[in-house]
């Protein structure tokens, strides 16, 4: 016999359906005022939350008085409210972005059986700040704190089409003498052909960019506020590896991300690669 509790009560018995539910709902409720991105009458947030209107009122009443939702005295609009607003500051304040990641590395690891890294944005370009090696040898592996070129590397592929040209034609011309001046076309060219790949596709790749002998596949993971995204990067021998194994390995690195950038509080897109 399971000694599971069922669906209709907590370990000591007691219903619990009830009260669930009701958190659910109410949360429904919150949602949708977050994903209107405004304040909303009381109609446009019911059909937002695909609930009646009278039902609705009842939960924005109660969030109401607790300082979760704010109500207008001029318009009736609801929006988020001060006791709300205290909240996600102190969520942010508590959130170590780069250790919440850093937790998801060994399960993508594990499922690939392929090196993971996770880089940050440096004074001077990708820095890489995690690496967990995985069941293939390479030919090299790049130390923790190494700053990565941007054109050759799979992650600064990715931060190249994330970031801001303010931030990345800077780096471009420091990190190499060739490649600098106002960005020749060539450069330009070569900028322009990464950028549209991982907005089209959402993943950066190389071969042999920084490693010979090395493919590198590289997706952001985006932050809940205006910080600069993280990347991760799979990196994996080159020789026998198929379009095939292309193709699922990105898949999964997709998905972790995802996973990665809606744990960090960011409203993931379904229409995004």
């Amino acid at each position: 016999m399971s000694t599971q509790p069922s669906n209709d009560s907590e370990a000591g018995g007691a219903p619990a359906r009830q009260g669930i539910q009701s958190v659910e709902l109410a949360m429904t409720v919150l949602r949708a005022l977050e994903e209107g991105r405004g304040p909303m009458s009381l109609t446009q947030t019911a059909a937002a939350a695909g609930m009646q209107p009278s039902k609705v009122h009842r939960y924005l009443v109660s969030l109401t008085r607790v300082g979760l939702v704010a109500q207008s005295p001029s318009t009736g609009h609801y929006d988020m409210g001060p006791a709300m607003r205290r909240l996600g500051v102190e969520s942010l304040r508590r959130m170590d972005e780069v250790a919440l990641v850093s937790e998801h590395l060994p399960g993508l690891r594990d499922r690939t059986s392929h090196a993971v890294n996770l880089a940050v944005w440096g004074d001077h370009g990708p820095v890489v700040v995690r690496w967990e090696y995985g069941a293939h040898a390479l030919p090299i592996t790049v130390r923790v704190g190494a700053t990565m070129p941007l054109l050759n590397s799979a992650m600064g592929g990715v931060f190249l089409a994330h970031l801001p040209e303010q931030l990345t034609v800077p780096v471009l011309r420091g990190q190499s003498e060739s490649e600098a001046g106002a960005l020749d076309p060539f450069v330009r060219d070569r900028v322009d052909r990464i950028k549209e790949e991982v907005l089209n596709t959402g993943v950066a790749t190389t071969v042999g960019g920084v490693i010979p002998g090395v493919t590198s596949l590289a997706a952001p993971v985006f932050t809940a506020g205006e910080s600069f995204p993280l990347v991760v990067t799979l990196v994996m021998p080159a020789r026998g590896l198929t379009e095939q194994d292309v193709t699922r390995l990105s898949a999964e690195l997709l998905s972790s991300t995802r996973a990665m950038s809606e744990m960090l509080g960011h409203p993931v897109d379904p229409r995004r690669p």
